[in-house]
């Protein structure tokens, strides 16, 4: 009887005692976990994509990562980008990187372009065994009938997206450029549905350091399977190059703008405010969490979030604040 309800409801039924339990393995530890997807943003020109390539020639040399982690073990990456020239622009940093330029490789797709949920990305990852899959920028993969602030379209091919790389283990990593609104400046519009970041396991910001015009800080703002990382920073020198500085201690306040010691603990919270929505909603909890861990109390980013008109909003059991757009 029991049998004959299941097959009529059309259900199947999983107990976890028949489930395995495994741990997270990382590409980097605590930034890139394998089998997920980590988003790395941050305003354009900020070394992004410089960074990640670095990591794509550390991976395809068998070199640890910048903090002296990982496997040492060579392999394959795949990076797809959209916006800089792969024979005047990436070729070149990848040999400056020092990448074995034989491990790393790209689909082309200029007849028929590719997507997030394209099935060609699972298969290549497949064929070569890849470690990486990078995504720059996520914004021009997503195909002309997708759109990112459209919740059910973006949970569907984000969704797909992180099976693939649950199935082949590989580390998916999606550069999100921040545009400036049109509106009003220093606000950003984020990436688009709060689906993008639920499904990321990792977030990555990349900012400037407001102290050395050549530094550039990246922060963890979201991690789900890990303690959050310190602050990493490295180099972006035009005379010298790229170059990893190491883990530092860096707070949020270090990024994207110039502190002053006149700055008032409001305009410091709006700053805040402005870095943690930058790319995504965020659940209320977490950001007063972050401010008090700085100083900045309850009442005054209440005050902050009601001068910029922040926009809260219930999803299931939480509060979210999302940056408004005027």
């Amino acid at each position: 009887m029991a049998q004959n309800n299941k097959e009529q409801n059309d259900y199947k039924l999983t107990y976890y005692n028949t489930i395995s339990s495994r741990t997270v393995e990382w590409l980097w530890y605590p930034y890139i976990p394998y089998g997920k997807i980590t988003i790395l943003q941050g305003d354009p020109g900020e070394g992004k994509s410089t960074m990640m390539l670095q990591l794509a020639a550390l991976i395809t040399a068998g070199k640890a990562m910048p903090d002296g982690s990982g496997d040492k073990v060579p392999g394959n990456v795949i990076y797809q980008a959209a916006e800089d020239g792969i024979e005047d622009t990436i070729k070149p940093r990848l040999l400056a990187a020092g990448a074995d330029c034989g491990r790393i490789a790209f689909l082309e797709n200029e007849e028929n372009p590719i997507t997030l949920d394209d099935e060609r990305l699972e298969q290549a990852i497949k064929d070569t065994q890849a470690k990486l899959l990078v995504i720059d920028p996520l914004q021009a993969y997503l195909g002309i009938d997708n759109d990112m602030q459209r919740s059910n379209s973006t949970r569907s091919v984000f969704g797909r997206l992180a099976k693939v790389a649950e199935r082949t283990g590989c580390a998916v990593v999606l550069i999100g450029h921040m545009n400036k609104s049109s509106r009003s400046k220093g606000i950003y519009r984020g990436l688009g549905s709060i689906d993008i970041a639920a499904v990321a396991r990792s977030i990555l910001l990349v900012g400037r350091d407001s102290s050395n015009p050549y530094y550039r800080i990246m922060v963890q703002i979201k991690n789900n399977l890990a303690p959050e990382g310190k602050a990493f920073v490295f180099e972006l020198n035009p005379d010298l190059g790229f170059s990893w500085i190491g883990q530092e201690e860096h707070e949020m306040e270090d990024l994207l703008f110039q502190r002053s010691k006149g700055e008032s603990k409001l305009d410091k919270a709006k700053e805040y405010l402005k870095l943690l929505l930058n790319g995504s909603d965020m659940p209320c909890a977490d950001i007063l969490e972050k401010m008090r861990a700085t100083g900045i109390g309850t009442r005054t980013v209440e005050q902050a979030k009601k001068d910029m008109g922040i926009i809260s909003y219930k999803l299931g059991d939480k509060w979210y604040w999302r940056l408004s757009e005027e």
